[in-house]
């Protein structure tokens, strides 16, 4: 069964991609996204089970027009669950485009046991190519285990593997040549994001951020060159790295996803599904609706899709980041998914 009516908002946009959170845990402590003493975790009775999420996504894919689907985090390497859930969705007709974000630390074991289950490719946040500054930013010493990620990732063909990074002002805002460096010689595509408020201290300052515009000044030397495709729904705007070629001979490219100077909210098409099995029409949602209580009160399918497509409806306009009223929401982006 295919959809017939997708999740369509008020404004025009179709959400045809979909994050699925599978846990708030995380065994880093970055400091843009929770303190160092971690946070208050999530019972495991609210967390969606393993059927759970298999069958919330089967209804996004056969009954809401969805046809893209990324694991997130927390990190989701520690989801006991992964290969399988991973390995059931991949079955899903029609089949959905599987891709996870991660931290990497655990991945150079489950890199080929997620690829044989059907997984697509990965994300790994490296925000720095030091020890001691992995060690500043993440409150752990597991530098070497992202590198091996990394490389398990590449091997395994989780292809294109895309690096996530994140500039700090002060801290790691002069790597950005290094990092691009280390991701054309390892045939990675690199991705600067900017840092967003959405953190557990609510402590983010736009002062604190490093601009898109200001990553780009500073990678100037490489002669970046913007892509022509048409960027449509993507977050990143892309840009070809002349001279460079990826691991799959193509052009080498860079992303930049300039989610607060640059908003491309316009043309969002993503949906969120967070672990304890709440939609989010928006990152920066303030409201949420609950799938969860009407998967474990018996509705069927047709009833779950009905209130998504109702929850959809409801997504605002923008992020609003820049409106004096913005309130940053109350979960951060460990508990809600990238």
């Amino acid at each position: 069964m295919t959809s017939t009516s997708g999740l369509t908002d008020r404004f025009g946009r179709v959400a045809t991609d979909l994050r699925v959170s599978l846990t708030d845990r995380c065994n880093l402590r970055c400091g843009y996204c929770m303190p160092e003493e971690g946070l208050a975790w999530m019972p495991r009775e609210q967390q969606l089970s393993d059927d759970e999420v298999v069958r919330l996504v089967r209804v996004a894919v056969e009954l809401l027009g969805v046809t893209q689907v990324r694991f997130t985090g927390g990190e989701p390497l520690i989801r006991r669950g992964l290969v399988g859930i991973v390995d059931r969705i991949a079955r899903l007709r029609p089949r959905p485009a599987l891709s996870l974000t991660t931290n990497g630390i655990g991945l150079d074991r489950l890199a080929a046991a997620l690829r044989g289950a059907g997984l697509d490719r990965v994300n790994v946040s490296l925000d720095t190519l030091r020890p001691d500054r992995f060690h500043t930013l993440t409150r752990r010493d597991r530098h070497a285990d992202v590198l091996r990620g990394l490389s398990a990732a590449a091997a395994a063909g989780l292809t294109p593997v895309k690096i996530n990074a994140v500039l700090i002002r002060g801290v790691n805002d002069d790597e950005a040549p290094a990092l691009l460096d280390f991701a054309l010689r390892h045939g990675y595509q690199l991705r600067f994001i900017e840092q967003m408020p959405l953190d557990a201290q609510h402590g983010w300052r736009r002062l604190d951020m490093v601009t898109a515009e200001e990553i780009t000044a500073s990678l100037v030397s490489y002669g970046l060159v913007p892509d022509q495709n048409r960027r449509g729904a993507a977050p990143a705007e892309i840009w070809l790295v002349p001279g460079h070629v990826d691991a799959a001979g193509e052009p080498a490219r860079l992303g930049l996803i300039a989610s607060v100077t640059q908003p491309f909210c316009g043309a969002c098409d993503r949906t969120r599904l967070t672990a304890d099995g709440q939609v989010r029409s928006c990152l920066f949602a303030s409201q949420e609706s609950d799938l969860r209580s009407l998967l474990r009160n018996g509705a069927t399918d047709q009833e779950i899709a009905a209130a998504w497509r109702a929850a959809m409806r409801g997504k605002p306009v923008g992020h609003g980041i820049d409106d004096p009223s913005f309130r940053q929401p109350d979960r951060p982006m460990s508990a809600i998914g990238g």
